[in-house]
């Protein structure tokens, strides 16, 4: 199928501020996440489509210099991070009652207000993105990185406040068994989150590679299967029992307590048949492909969303979980915006390769004119692959 989602390096006039309380940014390191993939590839659900607006430039993952005074103690230079979620605040209306309730990654204003539709930086035609020499954000979006710690950890602050964001979504009662499937970035954040934050009992990972697993094991799993394992591996762990339809695949009576869906592609449908009834299916990747709900019915499951993070308290929590040890060597590939065709590629292939996050370096390479921009954005190129290796 032929990709749907142009790409090209282009060069554009910088973001303007679209109102009071918005900065310009001079973005250090942009990650690639999952969910940029598949946009790049045309493989995102039409759901969202009213929730974008177009041309714009990618990037969420974003750590940035301050061009402007940001106010709370962060002048010009001061290096941030950014929650991406563009929510009432920065729109300038009025609070949606999500808003008014603290749950701003829930806003239902993000067709509204000052700035064109984009349910987050990244999306939106008029804020730019971290693939680009600049782009303006709200302050309230803002979080100071501590000098200790490094860009390439602190490029992890978004996705590891997602996996916060995941965890704190469900209850956790001290020895719970849970599943990850998927190792890819977010499996292996919210392998961590669920370790350093909640009293959870065992957890295994389901992971493709062998890299992936070494890295679960080293961030908090208490065992690592592969997917061709799954059923078989969860039926030893948990003592449930194996059975198989007529026609598709098996699933467990019995199973774990919790099952983490973190691939964006088919672990739903694994996720399903691997948790206890009455258990809880948390999920923490973008859903991108159709499944069979039986389970959900027959076997009374909770299904349980979890989109972005809440704001300034998972912030703080991921920039502290990013300097922990096992995450050294996270960010091991980083690419000039002139590279966005390999970087993408490595990207796709990051399970297979053995690395796990990869960015871009906007200031690295040739510069604009004064007052433009090179930002990846719309244009002719194409993926045509279904994301990155979970």
């Amino acid at each position: 199928m032929p990709s749907l989602a142009p790409l090209r390096l282009t060069t554009r006039e910088a973001p303007g501020k679209p109102g009071p309380g918005w900065v310009r940014l001079r973005p250090v390191l942009s990650g690639i996440c999952g969910s940029d993939l598949a946009m790049a590839a045309g493989k995102v659900s039409p759901y969202l489509s009213p929730l974008v607006s177009m041309p714009f430039v990618p990037g969420h993952e974003v750590v940035a210099e301050l061009i402007d005074d940001a106010g709370d103690g962060m002048p010009v230079g001061t290096r941030v991070v950014m929650d991406p979620v563009l929510p009432c605040r920065a729109r300038g209306t009025g609070p949606c009652g999500p808003c008014a309730e603290g749950n701003e990654n829930r806003c239902d204003h993000v067709n509204a207000g000052r700035i064109s539709s984009g349910l987050q930086t990244g999306f939106c035609a008029d804020t730019g993105g971290g693939w680009s020499e600049r782009l303006v954000a709200h302050r309230t979006q803002l979080h100071r990185v501590p000098e200790s710690l490094s860009s390439e950890r602190a490029v992890l602050a978004e996705p590891l406040a997602c996996a916060v964001r995941s965890v704190r979504r469900i209850d956790v009662p001290r020895g719970t068994s849970i599943v990850v499937v998927g190792a890819g970035t977010v499996g292996l954040l919210t392998t961590l989150a669920l370790r350093e934050l909640t009293p959870a009992g065992p957890i295994t990972v389901i992971a493709r590679h062998a890299g992936q697993r070494r890295r679960a094991r080293a961030l908090g799993a208490t065992e690592t299967i592969d997917p061709s394992a799954a059923l078989r591996g969860l039926r030893r762990i948990t003592g449930g029992s194996l059975v198989r339809p007529e026609l598709g695949p098996g699933y467990l009576l019995g199973g774990a307590d919790i099952v983490v869906e973190c691939t964006g592609g088919e672990g739903l449908d694994t996720a399903l048949r691997l948790v206890r009834a009455g258990g809880t299916v948390l999920l923490s990747g973008m859903p991108g492909k159709a499944v069979d709900l039986t389970p959900a019915w027959y076997r009374e499951l909770n299904i349980v969303g979890s989109y972005a993070s809440r704001g300034a308290d998972d912030f703080g929590s991921a920039i502290d979980l990013a300097s922990h040890d096992a995450l050294a060597g996270f960010v091991d590939s980083v690419y000039p915006l002139s590279r966005w065709r390999d970087a993408l590629s490595h990207a796709l292939n990051a399970g297979r390769s053995g690395s796990v996050k990869i960015a871009f370096d906007p200031q690295n390479g040739d510069r604009p004119a004064h007052g433009e921009i090179a930002s990846a954005a719309d244009g002719t190129d194409h993926l045509d692959r279904e994301g990155a290796d979970k």
